[in-house]
């Protein structure tokens, strides 16, 4: 392929629903524009809240649709996930008249994201992802947020539900853990926003590396259907992110480094970086050997970039992970000063964190139950209790 032929990265459509999931899209749109790639044709927002549409600051005004506005006045759906579902189901037309003024005709998939423990996000996500996938030959994939633990019960019985219903409604479901990255003393709203910047990295990084409309070309281009293969077969992702930055001499002459590295040193920090990736920056932390397919791209300066680093980490990944479908490939960034690496585990099925929230989510609903159950015995011992034989007024 020359420099002159058309890109190769993968083209999506961003459909963020909710708070949360308005926000990564925002965040992801800031990525795009400040690493000058292009991998979203265009997004839409989908909120039950008007202030929340408000708030975000890269998707077009003509792009935030306002939901439920007959039964929620734009206050959002206040951490209801069943009203959130009822909504978005009332108002799809809406949402799909925006979707389809989009060019979709261009997108290689669509990405719904959505925070797993609010109201409008938790619920109304799969119902959009239901009618995309309803409509479009494309696949149609999801990006969801778990709540903290310490978020409460009712947030992490949204998020199980919200989970189940999600990861059955799209073609896979790329899964990012609060608790994973919260840093200790962080407040919730710089937490959320360092978070946003993480997702937003690992999907940038991902779905523009087939981008090689300039020179230098890739030795092994990370095109659409590489990604779509790995994300075949379904169920939960988990995507490592980690770069090492580069102690280079300085620029000299036209721009120009005065030396080159050292093959025997590009090839470790290649494999170190993609190790990295793997065992200690996963977005949702999980058993490797559970992985059913892989896919590893290491981006950086052209000349930090090897091929035989490159066929090392992927022969690492596949002996780590125990699957033989295990995809990579290299993406230049002639001006960086750091070598990255993704890494993209696709199919897990081994994760403590869906299973714990599977059991809080179970006892809260348990407790639900109860207390509902109890409640009108309490209440006619408050209101009509005592020793006195008190007269309704009517």
């Amino acid at each position: 392929m020359t420099p002159d032929e058309s890109t190769a990265e993968m083209k999506i459509a961003l459909i963020g629903v909710g708070q949360a999931g308005g926000k990564v899209a925002d965040a992801i749109l800031d990525y795009e524009a400040k690493s000058r790639v292009d991998f979203v044709t265009d997004a839409v927002a989908v909120n039950s809240a008007r202030a929340d549409l408000l708030g975000l600051r890269r998707i077009p005004a003509e792009n935030r649709i306002l939901i439920g506005q007959s039964r929620v006045k734009g206050h959002g759906c206040g951490a209801d996930n069943e009203l959130g579902v009822t909504v978005l189901e009332e108002d799809i037309d809406e949402v799909q008249g925006a979707i389809d003024d989009l060019p979709v005709h261009e997108v290689d998939a669509f990405l719904v994201a959505a925070g797993l423990g609010g109201g409008t996000g938790s619920g109304g996500a799969p119902v959009v992802a239901r009618e995309l996938s309803r409509l479009y030959t494309e696949p149609v994939y999801g990006l969801g947020v778990l709540p903290g633990g310490d978020e409460g019960g009712i947030y992490t019985l949204n998020a199980a539900r919200s989970l189940q219903t999600f990861v059955r409604e799209v073609d896979n479901l790329l899964v990012f853990d609060n608790d994973a990255w919260r840093r200790s003393g962080e407040s919730l709203q710089g937490g959320y926003a360092s978070i946003n910047e993480e997702i937003a990295r690992r999907i940038g990084v991902l779905l523009s590396a087939g981008e090689v409309s300039e020179s230098p070309v890739p030795e092994s281009v990370v095109d659409a259907s590489e990604i779509i293969n790995t994300l075949a077969g379904g169920g939960v992702t988990t995507i490592g992110y980690a770069n090492s930055k580069l102690d280079r001499p300085p620029r000299g002459l036209f721009g120009r480094r005065e030396t080159d590295p050292d093959e025997t040193d590009i090839v470790n920090r290649i494999t170190t970086t993609v190790r990295r990736a793997t065992l200690g920056n996963l977005t949702l932390p999980a058993n490797v050997r559970s992985t059913e397919r892989a896919l590893v791209v290491v981006s950086g300066p052209p000349a930090y970039l090897s091929r035989k680093g490159i066929e090392d980490a992927r022969r690492w990944l596949e002996e780590e992970t125990g699957t033989m479908e295990v995809r990579g490939g290299d993406y230049p960034v002639p001006d960086s000063d750091y070598v990255a690496a993704v890494v993209v585990l696709s199919g897990v099925t081994d994760v403590p964190r869906i299973k714990e929230l599977q059991a809080v989510g179970a006892e809260t609903q348990r407790n639900l139950e109860a207390r509902a159950a109890e409640r009108p015995d309490a209440l006619r011992d408050l209101v009509w209790g005592g020793d006195g034989d008190i007269e309704p007024l009517f």
